[in-house]
């Protein structure tokens, strides 16, 4: 199983670099980020055309995050993190495919630092830590996908002592970070690639993808059960030289089909979350392996 994801900068702007992309690399799975298009904008009709079902969260002008599945429909569990009822970001999105729990993310930039927006960002990672906690208790493969907003190490940025007070690299948001993974998720590029410079973004200023001066920012995290059978993690990074591009390039990995076919869950955890509707896990059988009627 392919799985990707792609900070895609606009989803209706980038429609055509975001097709191109899918017809090429066919990836099982993507989660978008970034989608800058309400609810009602979303291009489904493209995107079912090209072979995808695809659940999603928009929100007009900025945000918003969309899972995609070949030849199926994503069983939607989740809208937003759970922890601040007030925050209407689309931010968070979460479906079920052929058996594996997928998170689709957007956390927060967090600048100008120090400021509200760098408290928010904070405020939202500590969601994410109680969330994920509940995830790794489910004992199923999980994997939490997107753009972090996150550089965790100095290997993940070029020239990092000119980053030292920007949201993304404050030693508080690096530790945040890094005691997610700790909690028992795998980083799965940095596990495959532990001493590559890697970058998943490059900035339309100052020439940076032609002097490959990026950023690590877009993350895989996966569960045990997910990382056990992890085998690949890549980054498409001709797709940034494309014409009208994001500033992100796609990054995806794959997992062995066992995965899916010998998945195992103690019974009754996923029957005590609340409903889809509610907006939390439902339906084991979905997460024991059961495939999805296609679209």
């Amino acid at each position: 199983m392919k799985l990707a994801t792609y900070n895609v900068n606009g989803v209706n702007g980038r429609l055509e670099v975001l097709l191109r992309w899918l017809d090429e690399a066919r990836p099982d799975v993507v989660c978008l980020q970034e989608l800058k298009a309400p609810q009602e904008k979303f291009p489904i009709k493209a995107i079912e055309a090209a072979g995808y079902g695809a659940v999603w969260q928009g929100q007009k002008s900025w945000n918003g995050v969309a899972i995609l599945a070949i030849g199926q429909e994503p069983h939607l569990t989740r809208k937003g993190l759970p922890g601040e009822p007030e925050d209407e970001h689309s931010r968070y999105i979460e479906a079920i495919v052929d058996g594996i729990v997928v998170g689709s993310l957007y956390l927060p930039n967090g600048n100008p630092y120090p400021g509200p927006k760098f408290d928010y960002k904070l405020r939202w990672f500590r969601r994410l830590h109680d969330y994920a906690a509940e995830l790794l208790e489910l004992e199923v493969p999980v994997v939490l996908v997107g753009d972090y907003n996150v550089m965790p190490t100095e290997l993940d940025v070029y020239k990092p002592e000119r980053w030292t007070n920007d949201a993304l690299f404050r030693v508080e948001v690096r530790e945040a970070y890094r005691k997610l993974v700790d909690r028992g998720w795998t980083d799965a590029l940095r596990h495959l690639h532990p001493d590559e410079r890697i970058y998943t973004f490059w900035d339309y200023f100052r020439n940076a993808f032609v002097r490959n001066a990026g950023l690590r920012i877009d993350h895989f995290l996966l569960s045990s059960e997910a990382a056990a059978r992890l085998i690949k993690a890549e980054v498409d990074k001709h797709v940034r030289g494309w014409e009208h591009t994001s500033d992100h390039a796609p990054v995806w990995i794959k997992l062995q089909d066992e995965l899916v076919k010998h998945s195992k869950m103690k019974p009754g955890r996923l029957e005590r979350k609340a409903p889809p509707e509610a907006g939390g896990l439902a339906d084991s059988s979905l997460v024991n392996g059961t495939t999805h009627a296609s679209r």
